[in-house]
C-alpha cells in the first residue's frame, strides 16, 4: 500500500486554522447570555481533531473548481454535527467515555445536562451556519440544496439511525453485513455529504462523476472504521487520544471482532483498492484524493 509522494499535514493544519478561526468568530457572534454553554459548544467543537471531513470536502471542492470560502462554510456545518455527534457518543447514557482527544470529554468538564446542551445547540448550529452564513452569489441559492444533505446524513436516514443500531445491538453478535449497514450509516453517511456539498457548490460536475465520487466515499467511509477498530486493538491511549480497547470493554460489534486482526487488515486493503479504483477514470487532478486515501488507511490515530 505505497503512500503518494507528499503529505497532507500541511493542508490539514491550514484547514483546521482557518475552520476553526471561522467556526469561533460564528460563534461568539451568538447571543451571550449562556456563557458556560457557549464555552461548552466551543470546548468540543474546536477542541483540535483530524478534520477529516473538511479535509475530504475540501479536496473535492477543490478538484471540482467550487469556491474556497464556500467549502469553509460547508465544512464548518460539518464539523458541528460531528463534534455534537461525539459529545453525545461520549455520555454516560452512550458509550460513557472520559477521554476524548487526549482531554476529558463534554460531559466530564462541564456536567452532563450542559454537554448534553452544548450537543443540541451545536446541531442547530450547523443549519445556522448554512442558512445565514454568507456565501459567494452563485452558491446562495443553493442553502436549501445544502441543507437537506446535512439533516438527511445526520438524521434518522443517517448518522443516528447508525448510533441507534450501534446501541441495540452492543453486547449481541450480529452479522457482518449488520456491521456493514451499522458503519455505512454512522460514519459513512457524513463523509458521503462531503461528496455531495462538494458536487453541490461546484459549477459542474455530471452525475456520472459524482455517482464515482460516492462510490470511493463508501470505500473510504468502511475504511476509516476498519483502521479505527484495528487501532483500538493495536494502539495506546495517549497516541489515539481516547481510551484504548474500549470497544472491546463495552462489548461492541467491531470489524476485528467479525474478521481478526489480519483479516481486518486485509480488509482494509481491499477498501484502500477499492477506492483508488472509484476515481482512477475521473478526468480531475485526483492525486489529493489519492493521498488522502493513504492518509485514512495509514493514519496513527
Amino acid at each position: 500500500m505505497p503512500l503518494v509522494t507528499g503529505s497532507l499535514s500541511t493542508i490539514q493544519q491550514d484547514l483546521q486554522a482557518r475552520i476553526d478561526q471561522k467556526l469561533s468568530l460564528f460563534i461568539d457572534q451568538q447571543t451571550q447570555v449562556a456563557n458556560d454553554l457557549i464555552g461548552a459548544m466551543k470546548y468540543s467543537v474546536l477542541g483540535g481533531g483530524k478534520r477529516v471531513r473538511p479535509m475530504l470536502l475540501s479536496i473535492i471542492g477543490n478538484m471540482l473548481g467550487a469556491d474556497k470560502d464556500d467549502l469553509d462554510v460547508a465544512s464548518m456545518s460539518i464539523e458541528c454535527i460531528h463534534a455534537y455527534s461525539l459529545i453525545h457518543d461520549d455520555l454516560p447514557a452512550m458509550d460513557n467515555d472520559a477521554l476524548r482527544r487526549g482531554k476529558p470529554t463534554s460531559h466530564i468538564e462541564f456536567g452532563e445536562a450542559t454537554a448534553i446542551l452544548a450537543g443540541d445547540a451545536l446541531q442547530t448550529l450547523a443549519f445556522e451556519i448554512i442558512l445565514n452564513h454568507p456565501l459567494s452569489e452563485q452558491n446562495t441559492v443553493k442553502r436549501i440544496a445544502m441543507a437537506k444533505v446535512i439533516a438527511k446524513a445526520s438524521g434518522v436516514n443517517g448518522m443516528c439511525a447508525g448510533q441507534s443500531i450501534d446501541l441495540i445491538t452492543t453486547g449481541s453478535e450480529i452479522s457482518l453485513a449488520q456491521l456493514t449497514q451499522l458503519h455505512q450509516l454512522k460514519t459513512g453517511a457524513l463523509l458521503s455529504a462531503c461528496v455531495s456539498l462538494g458536487a453541490i457548490l461546484a459549477t459542474d460536475i455530471c452525475a456520472e462523476h459524482i455517482q464515482l465520487l460516492h462510490e470511493y466515499a463508501g470505500s473510504i467511509g468502511l475504511a476509516f472504521q476498519v483502521r479505527d477498530d484495528i487501532l483500538d486493538v493495536v494502539s495506546d491511549s495517549e497516541t489515539l487520544g481516547k481510551p484504548q480497547g474500549s470497544d472491546t470493554a463495552l462489548n461492541k460489534n467491531t470489524f476485528v471482532s467479525h474478521l481478526g486482526l489480519e483479516g481486518s487488515q486485509r480488509y482494509l486493503q481491499k477498501l484502500h483498492d477499492e477506492a483508488l479504483q472509484a476515481i482512477a477514470s475521473l478526468p480531475y487532478n485526483t492525486q489529493e484524493l489519492k493521498k488522502f486515501t493513504d492518509f485514512l488507511v495509514l493514519r496513527k490515530y
